[in-house]
């Protein structure tokens, strides 16, 4: 059962100018650790990578009906790629333990100029069936 879905598209250049104005105190505000190691192996594109995955928490948190505010936390929702560079959502803290439950999945693309992410929130099955 869907529970929710989100979207959002940024301009990749927002993203560039906040981390070049704002450096690690930005970058550490909004991405893990495993997201800025991920972006920054991409030298030159590593802008692109940064704001697919600052799209992705945006969609998240519509997915979730919430948009950044009520208890939304960038720091507790993570993106990392398994060997088959399929994205998947990592969750932490306060979003894991209220959304833990559920069964994430998520699209990431981008252009030079857009990056852009969709996300589907459902119900786990296993969960939905025990109900």
């Amino acid at each position: 059962m869907i529970i929710g879905i989100g979207t959002d598209i940024i301009e990749v250049s927002r993203i560039k100018d906040a981390i070049e104005k704002y450096g690690e105190r930005f970058r550490n505000r909004i991405f893990t650790q495993t997201e800025q190691e991920y972006s920054e192996s991409f030298n030159q594109n590593k802008y692109l990578h940064y704001s697919a995955r600052f799209a992705a928490k945006e969609s998240f948190s519509k997915a979730i009906g919430t948009g950044l505010t009520d208890g939304f936390k960038f720091s507790e929702i993570g993106i990392k790629n398994e060997e088959s560079g399929k994205p998947v959502v990592v969750l932490s803290g306060g979003l894991l333990e209220k959304w833990g439950h559920c069964e994430i999945q998520i699209s990431l693309s981008h252009t030079q100029e857009y990056a852009v992410a969709y996300v589907v929130l459902s119900m786990n099955e296993e969960i939905n069936q025990h109900k």
